[in-house]
């Protein structure tokens, strides 16, 4: 059997199918991806990903028709340009878009180079909340402008539609799309209850984390930037020519407002007015609009201020990067130069917007204590703060009405190491097994109950989440060896016990008869020597916490709402964006 390479390419439509090179009239960007290398199945499936190309509104099944193996077992890219062919060439690329197996491959190989991004940041590998090895792609799962995750269905399901022109629109086919509703998959496989009833930001984490990481994962494909921006000129120099582009394109409002940062341009453009061309450009917002939306409790307005906030500090930190580059002539600069900067830069920042994640708790989250997390998830690995990431965060995130939790942060805005080391009790505890099992975890967890350890109420249902083993590479080429364990713990009880067991007051809206769970949980983050260094927890006996959710879940009418997972959460919240 033909021994595997490391990696393979195969092709994709770059960023969305609305990014056009050299004008309205120019091909589409295509671009292939390296992606891991596996034995293809029909489909495509593989080890992680199985695509089932169902239409359930025709009651019509795609049958996969490609072979991803030559004869002699060497893997190919089914969808490659014939010899005579480029990736630009207009006829080959609408050849491809009219096939529904490449539409499958597109779907697939995104979601596994998403995947990638996730597993090499964290350092492991990442589970679907599902359980099941494989998520499920229905690349036309139905006639609707919606493309959403299903955590039931353990799938993503992806719609198309028609413009005003009587054109077709797949959103199987837009890079952003994609990325984004994997995204949803892989937060619920790391922070499962992040989908439960909670405070608004919480509701808007999963959309805006999303967001974020569908458009920071472009920039890893530097010829497609590059011709996104475009060349403005030449320089032939000790016979090598660079490209040169015009400092006009690079101000922070120009890169604000191109379509690198908006999201999904052909769905936009096809939904929209006259007036949209991406589905959203959030980075646009200015601080005092973010203000009067982080003032209501709209989850989408809310997610759009935190996407807002990450992108302006991309954006800030691209600026000042190229703002070091040498000029040519008269303000131009190396193209080259300036992809590879905001490469670094989206890099950076996609990478700690992941690592944060362990370093959330995993329950009821809101931005301030993300900012926390991704403010510490990048002190851990890089130390020195010598391109000003941490500085710029923090800044910026304030500016949108975003900042640490006050008086549970360090002064640099980071969660402080576990503080009452010599107290706990270890000698009762396997280490070997406290690293896998979740059993001897939770013994671990109950012996150090007690108010001056761990402070996790006895009274409480307490579950082990996870337990997980993280190895990071910093750039200093030191490895990063941590274990990252979640509990949870929760109060199933009736309205009229709610200040029994909580200390707060039950709030007006919360009848003594109302069914009501009330949530709290940590992560507790282990050294290589398997000792406490963080404890970071939204503890279940919070009173002002367990309060304000409560009032928050009163005004949403969302009293009663079950735990299970909702098969139409994600469905109706992106219909509804869709169409805004």
């Amino acid at each position: 059997m033909q021994e595997l390479p490391p990696t393979r390419k195969l092709t994709i439509v770059a960023k969305d199918p609305g990014l056009r090179l050299g004008g309205d009239d120019g091909p589409m960007a295509f671009v292939q991806v390296d992606l891991p290398a596996e034995r293809l199945s029909w489909g495509p499936t593989g080890y992680r990903i199985k695509v089932v190309d169902y239409n359930a509104t025709e009651q019509r099944l795609y049958f996969a028709e490609q072979v991803y193996e030559d004869r002699r077992g060497n893997l190919i890219d089914p969808f490659a340009p014939a010899r005579g062919e480029t990736l630009f060439d207009k006829a080959y690329q609408q050849r491809l878009l009219e096939d529904p197996n490449f539409h499958s491959q597109n779907a697939y190989a995104i979601a596994m180079r998403t995947l990638g991004l996730f597993e090499r940041a964290l350092g492991r590998r990442v589970a679907w909340s599902s359980g099941g090895h494989q998520l499920h792609i229905a690349p036309h799962a139905f006639a609707q402008a919606n493309a959403f995750y299903s955590e039931p269905d353990r799938a993503l399901l992806f719609g198309y539609f028609h413009d005003l022109s009587d054109e077709p629109v797949f959103t199987c086919l837009s890079h952003d799309i994609v990325a984004h509703e994997t995204t949803h998959a892989l937060l619920d496989g790391l922070r499962s209850r992040f989908t439960e009833p909670s405070g608004p930001d919480q509701a808007a984490f999963h959309e805006g984390f999303a967001d974020v990481i569908a458009l920071l994962s472009i920039f890893s494909l530097e010829p497609v930037v590059a011709a996104a921006i475009g060349q403005d000129g030449q320089l032939i120099k000790d016979d090598q020519t660079i490209a040169l582009v015009d400092g006009a394109k690079l101000s922070p409002g120009a890169i604000k407002a191109s379509i690198l940062l908006g999201l999904a341009q052909e769905a936009g453009t096809a939904l929209g007015d006259g007036r949209r061309t991406a589905l959203r450009q959030s980075v646009e917002m200015t601080p005092k609009k973010a203000k009067a939306l982080r003032d209501g409790r709209d989850e989408h307005d809310r997610g759009e201020v935190f996407v807002a906030a990450m992108m302006t500090v991309f954006v800030q930190l691209w600026s000042n990067r190229v703002a070091l580059l040498g000029t040519f002539g008269k303000d131009q600069y190396n193209l080259g130069s300036v992809v590879e900067e905001g490469a670094k830069v989206a890099g950076h920042l996609l990478n700690m917007s992941i690592r944060a994640l362990d370093y959330c708790p995993p329950t009821d989250i809101d931005f301030g204590q993300y900012l926390a997390a991704l403010l510490t998830a990048d002190r851990e690995l890089v130390p020195d703060d010598a391109h000003h990431y941490r500085r710029d965060l923090v800044n910026v995130f304030r500016d949108y009405g975003i900042t640490v939790p006050a008086g549970t942060c360090d002064a640099d805005g980071c969660w402080p190491r576990y503080p009452h080391l010599g107290k706990l009790v270890y000698s009762r505890s396997n280490f070997a097994a406290m690293m896998r099992s979740r059993d001897e975890f939770f013994r671990f967890l109950w012996e150090n109950r007690d108010d001056d350890r761990l402070n996790i109420s006895e009274r409480a249902y307490t579950e082990v989440l996870s337990i997980a083993s993280a190895s990071r590479i910093g750039p200093d080429g030191i490895a990063l060896d941590e274990t990252v364990c979640q509990y949870v713990q929760r109060f199933d009880m009736f309205g009229a016990e709610f200040k029994a067991l909580l200390g707060a007051e039950r709030p007006g809206g919360l009848s003594t008869t109302d069914g009501y769970t009330a949530y709290g949980g940590g992560v507790v983050i282990l050294d290589q020597y398997g000792q406490v260094k963080y404890h970071i927890a939204n503890r279940l006996l919070d009173p002002a916490r367990q309060l304000a959710r409560a009032e928050y879940l009163v005004d949403m009418g969302l009293i009663g709402v079950a735990d299970e997972p909702d098969r139409l959460r994600f469905a109706m919240a992106h219909f509804v964006r869709m169409g805004a």
